[in-house]
């Protein structure tokens, strides 16, 4: 990306920087908080504003009561192979983004599905490199095409959460190019403003300090945009004010400032070095409007019906029917009796956990979708089934009311060290991850009179840092001092840990629980008071469950993970969703032959009973809309749009890459460039559920592929699939390309992802699409001669559904460049 749209020439930069000395400029170069960049009025420069945004734009602040458009997680939309449609749902974040202020938003995550361990996989779009950067682009126009930068993040190979602030990733030349580097390169094609550094390293060096900032980004790609730190990533002076990186996270503190400006005096870092990176700065801060004289930006209209529609449709076509075995989909008018069983069903995970998080403005769950869809139809009961193991959720309005006024919610002091009181609110839940710290605040209180539903050991928590203690009624309940034991700002301010005591509560009674936590320097000031009824009997409520699925007409099932499963800061260590949520399942499936499944997460998860069930569906985590959404799939009023971006294990063991564990400080990707599909390939498993896999409400006949006989290396190429719908219904089918080499003496995958179109058609109906091949799916990296080689000779074309499946075939020859 050059200067094109940002509307400075060179002399004009000039001017600018003759006006800075070398302390302001180097003042530029680290944040002035921990979201906003530095201002300089010498240059008229005012501070541009960023907010983490994969899923929603939260703005610089972590409070409830300033909500958000929540959207479906970056896999979900991976999953709707439908560009078009995220380049609409980029531009909705920015419009979110400068109703709140908001100039950059850390969109898109370009790191892949390595492992189907991923700590982060939820915030990843896919296990391939050119589905990746073909969905990250299109979140990136859109976003951009309304004045609001995105960040293409984080660069590169940082796909495991396992010691992410220090792991060394080895991985060879050629799987860095052609797998790791390629979503970010689609990325700077597509114009993307901000490249974020991540915190790992990759062969030896930090990513912050890497050459591949200037070698790669820079020289080989054309990137004139910013280089910003993953906060706190930036832990040296010298190594990466030599390299590409511009911008230091968060600010004021930091590694450069001062020192950056004794460096350059002392002649250890060079002036035109800092120079250059303040151009950068100023260039996009030109581009944001931040720079000169102000002008207009206009916050954004949202319009409420619109954007739920949009989300509804975006997590309908993001949903994937793995397996239909004649129930789906569902016909209202049919239906007595549905049983909705699950609790994941009355509280759907419709986000990740960590720093992507947001406050929805209204979350639609699956029972309430079920709800809303049969209302006045059929009778629909819920039965929620045994306990998902996890963290109890943050206290909130269900069960709590402030302890003075009644009002619902909890009361939020900051007191000082003789206990005075410096600041009193009402919040509406007790998470609290940023609560007011005035001059002399001491202590963080959270109150609240609880309103518990049931007899028996409610489990009642506090999760920070430092000196922390729960009373109830006075009487102590837990107290302790807990040290904090990691760096990782993800969970020192966003997900600490929890420590829960077990208490017995009274239906009806009122006890007023008190929640302290000191605050000490370096310990964040997070905290989060949670509370949990009384854990049923596995058994039983598996029990109760197969009885309402008995009696009803369809049983809906909803399992999922929790936010201890996936979650930012660590990885995955199992893909089980446990012996509970799995008995649950063959309880209700034994019950009712009418079940369908819904699996509510974001990654890959064991499904030992998926043979057994009538229909089912993956809805991820589907945003605030979720519930809307599927229920319009359930009962056909929209089709399952989605297809995997990622493999699906039938069991850990089975994938080809499983390992995010480093040793000795290093995790080496030994499998190359054989990731996702093309290790499963390459090792000829078989796996639950292919890349590409989805089913619609149709059945599809794959005719004929014709294409080029021949092509020149570099050259993109065209080829048409011929498809009949076979069924009885209008449907939409995405037809995927795969190219393959086989007898190379160069080693290739056994085949790859090289494009997609979904067409649509009715009944009896043929259509051709139409795959267009880009001439670089051709080429692969040589590592001797370090830059890009395509081999002349055959190379097969084949045409499917899925990596799997993809039955037609088509022969062209790669010549040379004369």
């Amino acid at each position: 990306m050059k200067d094109e749209g940002a509307g400075m020439n060179d002399d004009e930069l000039d001017r600018l920087m003759d006006k800075l000395t070398l302390r302001a400029k180097a003042g530029l170069l680290t944040g002035a908080d921990t979201w906003s960049t530095a201002a300089e009025p010498a240059v008229e420069l005012r501070p541009w504003v960023m907010s983490d945004g994969p899923a929603g734009v939260r703005g610089p602040s972590w409070d409830e009561r300033h909500t958000a458009v929540l959207l479906p997680s970056a896999t979900a939309l991976a999953a709707t192979w439908d560009e078009s449609l995220v380049e609409r749902l980029g531009s909705l974040l920015a419009l979110e983004a400068r109703r709140k202020g908001v100039h950059v938003v850390l969109a898109p995550n370009l790191n892949l599905h390595r492992s189907p361990l991923g700590g982060r996989h939820f915030e990843c779009f896919s296990e391939d490199p050119e589905l990746t950067g073909r969905i990250g682009a299109a979140l990136v126009r859109g976003i951009q095409a309304h004045g609001v930068a995105a960040t293409a993040k984080h660069f590169v190979a940082n796909d495991s959460e396992t010691e992410r602030l220090t792991v060394d990733v080895r991985v060879g030349e050629r799987a860095l190019h052609e797998v790791y580097l390629a979503p970010f390169e689609a990325a700077v094609a597509a114009g993307v403003r901000l490249v974020m550094a991540g915190y790992n390293a990759v062969n030896g060096t930090t990513a912050t300090a890497s050459p591949l900032l200037d070698g790669v980004l820079r020289e080989a790609w054309g990137f004139d945009g910013v280089v910003v730190s993953d906060w706190g990533a930036v832990r040296a002076l010298r190594p990466t004010a030599r390299a590409g990186l511009d911008l230091v996270m968060p600010g004021p503190e930091g590694v450069w400032g001062e020192a950056l400006v004794r460096a350059v005096e002392a002649g250890e870092i060079a002036l035109e070095a800092v120079d250059e990176k303040v151009r950068r700065l100023l260039r996009l801060s030109h581009w944001l409007g931040a720079l000169g004289a102000p002008r207009a930006r206009a916050r954004a209209g949202l319009r409420p019906g619109r954007t739920r529609a949009l989300l509804r449709r975006a997590a309908a076509a993001g949903t994937v029917l793995l397996a239909n075995r004649g129930v789906l989909p569902l016909d209202a008018d049919g239906l007595a009796t549905v049983a909705v069983i699950g609790a994941h069903a009355a509280r759907t995970r419709t986000q990740g956990g960590g720093s992507a998080g947001v406050f929805p403005h209204a979350e639609v769950g699956v029972l309430d979708g079920i709800r809303a869809r049969l209302r006045g139809r059929a009778k629909v009961v819920h039965v929620p089934g045994p306990t998902p193991a996890g963290p109890p959720p943050a206290l909130d309005d269900t069960w709590c009311t402030a302890p003075d006024s009644g009002a619902p919610g909890v009361l939020l002091r900051v007191l000082d060290a003789g206990g005075r009181e410096l600041h009193t609110e009402l919040r509406s839940c007790a998470r609290q991850l940023e609560p007011p710290v005035p001059a002399g605040a001491h202590t963080v209180e959270i109150s609240a009179r609880l309103h518990p539903s049931e007899t028996g050991l409610w489990t009642l928590g506090i999760a920070g840092f430092g000196r922390m203690s729960l009373r109830l009624d006075g009487r102590d309940v837990l107290a302790g001092d807990f040290a904090r034991e990691t760096d990782d700002p993800a969970l020192v301010h966003v997900t600490p840990p929890l420590h829960t005591a077990a208490v017995r509560l009274a239906a009806g009674s009122t006890p007023v629980l008190v929640a302290r936590r000191e605050l000490a320097p370096g310990s964040g000031r997070a905290m989060i008071v949670s509370a949990a009824p009384p854990v049923p009997d596995p058994a039983a409520a598996v029990a109760a469950a197969g009885r309402a699925a008995r009696r009803a007409d369809v049983a809906v099932v909803v399992v999922g993970t929790t936010e201890y499963d996936e979650c930012e800061g660590r990885d995955r260590e199992s893909l089980a969703l446990g012996p509970e949520q799995d008995a649950l399942v063959r309880e209700v499936a034994g019950a009712n032959a009418r079940t369908v499944v819904v699996v509510n997460s974001g990654g890959p998860v064991e499904m030992p009973w998926r043979d057994e069930v009538g229909a089912l569906l993956l809805s991820w985590f589907p945003g605030q809309e979720g519930g809307t959404g599927l229920a319009d799939v359930l009962f056909g009023r929209a089709e399952p749009g989605g297809r995997l971006p990622t493999t699906w294990p039938a069991v850990l063991a089975d994938a080809p890459v499983t390992d995010t564990l480093p040793a000795d400080g290093r995790l080496a990707y030994s499998e190359g460039i054989h990731v996702g599909h093309r290790g499963w390939l390459r090792s000829a498993g078989t796996p639950a559920y292919w890349f590409g896999h989805g089913l619609g409400y149709t059945t599809w006949s794959y005719e004929q592929l014709t294409g080029p006989d021949a092509v020149r290396a570099g050259d993109p190429f065209t080829v048409r699939v011929r498809l009949r719908n076979t069924g009885t219904r209008t449907g939409r089918e995405v037809v995927q390309v795969y190219l393959a080499r086989p007898g190379s003496p160069v080693e290739h995958p056994e085949r790859w992802f090289a494009g997609h179109v979904a067409v649509c058609a009715g009944p009896g109906e043929t259509v051709t699409a139409r795959v267009e091949v880009p001439g670089r799916l051709l080429r692969h990296w040589d590592e001797e001669g370090g830059g890009w080689r395509v081999e002349p000779g055959p190379c097969r074309v084949l045409a499917g559904r899925s990596a799997g499946d993809a039955p037609l075939e088509h022969i062209l020859e790669v010549r040379a460049v004369e």
